[in-house]
């Protein structure tokens, strides 16, 4: 037993319940980034376009892992635009072009600009990387590295296999993988942008580049014209704000979500716009039948 001397000197050498709540133990108690999953509202039929079914697992996944704190929105633009205070990266899953819900107002100037001013990370999938060209598509080669132009670009369905993939922390563990889905291409790039990374990269076959299930319908002179090249189909740039952007031309078919490397490749993008370390095995999911089903559209 101590005595009361030894007693007194424990005390004096022992940290005080305040010390311990800074440095490292400050840092395990601090919350995960914040990050913002927008989904837009039903479009298409069942199983296309399940962009609240995808937001929903997207969400759970990252959750699960503890890298960030996923905020999630659902039926398009927040009705509280108080939701992207202290979001470290802000991620859109929707139907775009002409009524993409971040074009529409004055919402580029007065909600997106501030918010990416900020070193904030953007991230569109799939339709979300579509707006009209002029303003909206300038801005998108600023903040994401590029954007889709109807009658430009193309969207046939098509299986784009990925046969490898660049040194990145968006591809570390995803492995080379086939999918099929309505993959775009010919994508508006900005040529000026250095830190431009194409991070998925496959070849359309002459049939796919004649557009007979893209819409509108093809053949168009600019997409057949460039039969045999390889397409950048998603990509990431460091912006000189201090922030990232990354696009992801994949999505239409929800059940892709099931395929690991193109979940992983998505989760780990994510993680990335939020500037947080991706694992050296990428960010891993298991989700079940269940998490893929749950929140599907009722759609007829």
């Amino acid at each position: 037993m101590l005595d009361r001397r030894q007693l007194l000197a424990a005390l004096a050498a022992a940290p005080l319940l305040s010390e311990l709540t800074d440095g490292s133990a400050q840092g395990a108690a601090q919350k995960a980034p914040k990050v913002v999953l927008i989904a837009g509202k039903p479009s298409h039929g069942p199983g296309d376009h399940e962009f609240n079914a995808g937001i929903t697992l997207l969400a759970k996944c990252l959750g699960q892992s503890g890298l960030v704190e996923p905020v999630v929105v659902r039926g398009g633009w927040p009705a509280d635009e108080s939701i992207f205070q202290d979001a470290k990266a802000v991620i859109f899953f929707m139907d775009g072009g002409g009524n993409h819900p971040m074009i529409q107002g004055d919402r580029l100037a007065r909600v997106m600009k501030p918010l990416l001013d900020k070193g904030v990370g953007l991230g569109c999938l799939h339709y979300a990387v579509e707006v009209p060209n002029g303003q909206a598509g300038n801005r998108f080669l600023e903040w994401i590295g590029g954007y889709y132009e109807s009658g430009f670009s193309t969207n046939p369905h098509w299986t784009a296999e990925i046969k490898s993939l660049p040194e990145h922390q968006i591809t570390q563990g995803v492995k080379p993988f086939a999918v099929k889905d309505e993959w775009y291409f010919n994508i508006h790039f900005n040529p000026d942008q250095k830190s431009f990374t194409p991070i998925l990269t496959a070849t359309p076959s002459d049939t796919d580049r004649q557009g007979k299930t893209s819409y509108p319908p093809g053949p168009h002179k600019q997409i057949v014209a460039a039969k045999g090249r390889s397409e950048v189909i998603s990509w990431a740039i460091d912006r000189p704000d201090g922030g990232r952007g990354f696009g992801f031309t994949g999505g239409h078919d929800h059940e892709n979500w099931s395929d690991e490397n193109f979940r992983k490749l998505v989760l780990n993008a994510i993680i990335w716009l939020a500037k947080v370390d991706v694992p050296a095995g990428g960010v891993t999911s298991s989700p079940t039948q269940k998490d893929l089903t749950t929140g599907l559209d009722p759609k007829k």
